[in-house]
């Protein structure tokens, strides 16, 4: 039991789920065609190598120095810890960025949770 104007839309979503699917696997297989020929260690990876920690770096800029939402609640210096720690591990684990990612959290959640108790 089907309505007429349900049945074509769903051909239409299906239509279009099919055109969304080629022209993803259309630019796969244009990587998988060229990569190939991409150097890692050329100049054009150093330079998009760069612009992604280039743009990591504004993020974390941001969000510690203007945070939104439940963050801006938080201290200045809390976040400035949090920080330094998740550096000072992804530095000292051989720039491994989960490391950093990982103490940095870590930092952060150990700092608000005494806030909360009152310790600190």
């Amino acid at each position: 039991m089907m309505i007429e104007n349900g049945s074509s839309s769903i051909v239409g979503l299906w239509g279009l789920l099919v055109l969304v699917s080629l022209s993803t696997y259309v630019w796969r297989a244009g990587g998988v065609a060229i990569a190939a020929r991409i150097k890692p260690d050329g100049d054009l990876s150093q330079w998009f190598s760069c612009v992604a920690y280039g743009m990591l770096a504004a993020l974390m800029s941001r969000i510690v120095i203007l945070p939104v939402g439940i963050l801006a609640e938080t201290l200045l210096i809390d976040r400035l810890v949090a920080l330094g720690a998740g550096v000072a591990m992804f530095c000292a684990f051989k720039r491994n960025m989960l490391a950093g990612l990982l103490s940095s959290v870590g930092v952060f959640a150990v700092i608000a949770a005494l806030r909360e108790n009152g310790i600190v």
